[in-house]
């Protein structure tokens, strides 16, 4: 098989405790969650209200030109080196720390909203800005999610409460990881689906998946599906506490704003969901007599080895490792040959799926090269397989 990368992968590099050149660019992630208290100082300083959008800008502005800047780190850590990243302490608290400053920046952005004296451009703004550092929360969440411990899938609940997103713990661990690349799960995106139109799909298909899969499990446990052991209703009801108690204390205004900050946590969540597995579909096997989906394997989520992407996304972006050795620490993920590489970083890529048409014009013809000219291995769009199998979507 043919795989179309935007660089060629470079010899595998140790990276250990010691060794790891880009250990020291870790912390810069924990700047991240406190760019509303950033943004506040900018605005104090000048007076203008552009710099209450800080969030935006840096994420989909400074974070691709960054990439394209720094490049790429195709390195990777060898066999021998694995167990001692996953014991090594300094990366586990990157993950723990960034959980107190995500809720520092939340609740500054929404007491500055309150204070009255905004234009609501700079309302909005900042808002907005809230929104993008829970990315940060989601991609610690997501780490936590995985781990084995029960204070840290506590932990991941409690990331996910201020975009009342928290039924993502669920389904992403017990539904996306078992339906990835297969057209039963709704957030592996599909070739010629729009992002707007995955949104959709992947945030209704989410929160009907996770309420299924504890529903079932509460019964089998012989609990009600409305009971706090659901983490579905437990993961609602931190939403629950923690809006009204921020209700409580700056007052109805911040409504709109707390509805407008999780609708952009939401939309990156699902974006960042978009490019990891587009177009990627599981072959069906026959095994044991049984037809059912091949195994997950690197060749199912897209990677990036961009730096920038690397460092704020705890190696989130070498995803291939990830669903086939999900209980492996990030710091000791590898950057996997048998994936596909997606052409920039993850904020670069974000852009281009906004804008549906380029987005097609880059990523198209890389999934045409990944299954080698044969889309009836991909994982098409309903609506849009005609379009492609009869080769007018094919891209040229």
């Amino acid at each position: 098989m043919t795989l179309l990368t935007s660089v060629e992968r470079d010899p595998v590099v140790a990276e250990a405790p010691g060794r790891d050149l880009k250990r020291l660019l870790w912390p810069v992630t924990l700047v991240m969650p406190l760019l509303p208290l950033v943004a506040m100082g900018l605005f104090a300083l000048t007076g203008n209200g552009i710099w209450l959008w800080l969030g935006p800008i840096v994420f989909l502005v400074l974070v691709p030109v960054l990439d394209a800047v720094l490049g790429l780190n195709p390195s990777g850590s060898p066999d021998e080196v694995i167990e001692e990243l996953s014991r090594d302490r300094y990366y586990r608290w990157q993950a723990f720390v960034i959980l107190p400053l995500q809720y520092v920046g939340f609740l500054a952005g929404m007491w500055l909203i309150a204070r009255g004296d905004l234009l609501l451009s700079e309302q909005v703004g900042t808002a907005v800005t809230v929104g993008f550092i829970v990315i940060l929360g989601f991609n610690s969440a997501h780490e936590l999610g995985h781990a084995r411990a029960s204070v840290e899938r506590w932990l991941s609940k409690i990331a996910l409460a201020q975009c009342g997103y928290g039924h993502f713990y669920t389904e992403h661990n017990r539904g996306h990881h078992v339906r990835v690349a297969t057209p039963n799960d709704p957030t592996s995106s599909r070739l010629g689906e729009s992002y707007y139109a995955f949104l959709v799909r992947a945030a209704s298909g989410s929160l009907r998946g996770a309420w299924r899969i504890e529903s079932r499990r509460c019964a089998r446990k012989g609990h009600r599906a409305f009971s706090l052991h659901n983490d579905v209703v437990n993961s609602w009801l931190m939403t629950a506490a923690l809006w009204v108690g921020v209700l409580v204390w700056l007052g109805w205004s911040v409504l709109p704003f707390l509805v407008i900050q999780a609708v952009v946590a939401i939309a990156l969540l699902e974006a960042v969901n978009y490019l990891e597995h587009y177009a990627m579909l599981r072959q069906r096997i026959v095994s044991n007599g049984r037809e059912k989906y091949e195994p997950v394997r690197p060749r199912h989520s897209w990677n990036s080895d961009s730096v920038m992407t690397h460092v704020l996304l705890y190696r989130l972006q070498r995803h291939g490792e990830h669903h086939t050795n999900e209980l492996r620490r990030p710091e000791a993920l590898r950057d996997v040959e048998e994936s596909p590489v997606l052409p920039t970083g993850y904020a670069g890529m974000i852009l281009l799926a906004l804008v549906p048409p380029l987005w097609r014009k880059v990523m198209d013809p890389r999934v045409a090269a990944l299954y080698d000219g044969d889309l009836s291995r991909a994982n098409i769009q309903p609506s849009q397989r005609h379009h492609y199998l009869s080769g007018v979507g094919t891209p040229r």
